[in-house]
């Protein structure tokens, strides 16, 4: 597992997964669920699991803390970046902070909290919660002006925050003053993650950003990790190409609950047995939409496993 510092390099090397929490029916953890994954994830080149709100760690205990982290640390790949989230309120962040910094893990993400939370009294949080876990942090900006862009920037040049997940919703990602000023103030996208997924992703590297974090990733990592390549090579019109595949499953997402249908998704798609979602949510049910995601779900799982055998393209193709 990685533990050394983050830095851009890390960023880029591979989408961020954002997969759901596998649970056993008793609602604890399931360490083979949780393992099989991971190994799917791994096997489309996927290196990086931020483990957040598609966790449903909004709602896990400080108790069950270091629970969890023994089990990320069991299931991560030589090579894995694990990423535990912490928060959103600020108390239960500093005490999940305080058992952080005795761990290997580079870094944790703090949950956004919308209320109550002012954008200074929020800069201030993350300097404190950064000294508590004994290293950088890693932002969630959700909502316009949740954050100060020079706040952003301080906070980046006190090694407060190691990096940043941008998940502002747009009709136009391009068209984001926010964003805009967010990058002028830090001065590179390099260390800022696009964070909503396949449908603004290529949009926001083209802006500059270093990569993007995804949760439909979780059902077709090979075709992900295709779009973050063509982004990187400048194939962006193969990327868009690529990223029609997801909207289906985006769509439903959109419509129901990104959470609740990427959870049932996994497991209708066979990839794993996601189980009971957690406390203060509840897994979906209902005949026709459960048979809209498993379609969805299957088309773009088997998308994935007919791309893993295509021949890569050559250099000379490229």
């Amino acid at each position: 597992m990685k533990t050394t510092p983050v830095d851009a390099a890390d960023l880029a090397s591979s989408v961020l997964s954002v997969p759901p929490l596998a649970r056993a029916a008793n609602g604890t953890p399931s360490k083979a669920e949780n393992r099989r994954m991971v190994d799917w994830l791994r096997s489309g080149g996927v290196t990086t699991y931020l483990y957040g709100g598609n966790a449903n760690l909004y709602n896990f205990g400080v108790a069950e803390f270091s629970g969890l982290l023994d089990l990320l640390e069991e299931i991560a790949p030589d090579d894995g970046w694990m990423i535990p989230s912490i928060g959103a309120d600020f108390g239960k962040a500093v005490d999940q902070a305080a058992i952080l910094r005795a761990r290997a893990f580079p870094t944790a993400m703090v949950l956004p909290l919308g209320f109550p939370a002012t954008p200074a009294g929020l800069a201030s949080g993350f300097g404190k919660l950064a000294d508590a876990a004994g290293r950088p942090l890693i932002a969630y900006i959700k909502n316009d002006g949740f954050l100060d862009a020079g706040d952003v920037a301080r906070l980046f040049r006190d090694g407060a925050i190691s990096a940043m997940k941008y998940a502002v919703v747009r009709p136009e990602p391009k068209n984001d003053a926010y964003l805009a000023a967010i990058l002028d103030a830090v001065g590179s996208g390099e260390r800022i993650v696009s964070g909503i997924g396949e449908r603004p992703a290529i949009d926001h590297l083209e802006m500059g950003l270093s990569a993007f974090t995804s949760g439909s990733v979780c059902i077709a990592p090979h075709l992900s990790t295709a779009i973050l390549k063509a982004c990187q090579a400048g194939r962006l019109a193969e990327a868009r190409a690529i990223r029609e595949s997801f909207l289906p499953l985006e769509d439903l997402r959109d419509a129901h609950s990104p959470i609740r249908v990427l959870h049932e998704a996994v497991r209708l798609a066979g990839i794993c047995d996601t189980g009971p979602i957690g406390e203060f949510l509840s897994n979906l049910d209902g005949a026709e939409r459960l048979e809209a995601i498993a379609r969805a779900a299957r088309e773009l799982k088997a998308r994935a496993e007919a791309s893993s055998t295509e021949k890569p393209r050559s250099a000379a193709s490229a």
